[in-house]
């Protein structure tokens, strides 16, 4: 699993702060506290407990059809990303009509607001604040939230240039699962493969942010010009993300 830098979150965050809007802004909307994850797994790359499904709408959409329609690579990114430091730059961002994946591994990011399962003691390259944030303009609560991470724009790939930007709706798949989360923070230009607790634990991943992650099989599905709002929710995340997905699986 890959550790981020302090450099790399604090240039990130800096960036990214300067372009935000303040959160005067923003409409104001009350956090969704629903669904407090468990404690995380108890040992290192094991599986988390079962994963409740409340928010997937199991039978919906399955984990085997999105698979099977981003089969092949039809490249967006200039070049490639690694999944972790010192790996090969093997990864590329693909695109098909309305989203673009790539197939990586799931490295936990535990970064905004300050919990019980995210702090310096859990985490030690925890950083306080994430580039988008909620509606009441702090950052993501990543015990609660599903989120992913994407690579900040580089020659490499622009997420925005392909019409991702921030509280995106994320179809995230691993093994048997579908999890509907939000493009939620950004990382170093170079890697790809990171989500939130919250997501790694709907997986059935090990959330631990000092152990925890899995090192392949997750596929990430980026709807196109898609937004959740308010970012936080993760019901209108679930209700935009299965329209969705149903949508991507019928197109040519």
């Amino acid at each position: 699993m890959h550790h981020r830098s302090h450099l790399y979150a604090a240039v990130g965050a800096v960036l990214l702060a300067a372009s935000a809007l303040p959160a005067s802004a923003r409409p104001a909307a009350a956090l969704d506290t629903t669904h407090l994850p468990p404690p995380p797994a108890p040992r290192a790359g094991a599986a988390g407990p079962p994963a409740t499904r409340s928010f997937t709408l199991e039978g919906s959409v399955t984990a085997a059809a999105l698979r099977a329609k981003v089969q092949g690579c039809s490249r967006v990114s200039k070049g490639l990303y690694r999944t972790d430091q010192g790996k090969p730059a093997d990864i590329p961002v693909c695109g098909k009509k309305g989203a673009v994946y790539w197939k990586a591994d799931l490295d936990i990011d535990c970064d905004g607001q300050v919990t019980a399962r995210c702090n310096k003691r859990t985490d030690p390259y925890f950083h306080g604040d994430t580039a988008f944030h909620q509606s009441d303009g702090k950052p993501l609560n990543a015990e609660r939230l599903p989120y992913i991470v994407v690579p900040a724009p580089s020659g490499t790939w622009d997420y925005t240039a392909s019409g991702i930007r921030g509280a995106g709706v994320v179809a995230v798949v691993h093994q048997d699962r579908v999890e509907y989360a939000v493009v939620g923070d950004t990382g170093p230009a170079g890697l790809i493969g990171e989500a939130s607790y919250a997501a790694a634990r709907s997986l059935g991943i090990d959330p631990d942010p000092a152990r925890g992650g899995v090192g392949s099989g997750v596929t990430y599905i980026l709807f196109k010009n898609s937004k959740v709002t308010p970012i936080e929710s993760r019901q209108s995340a679930v209700k935009l993300g299965s329209e969705l997905a149903r949508k991507f699986l019928q197109e040519n």
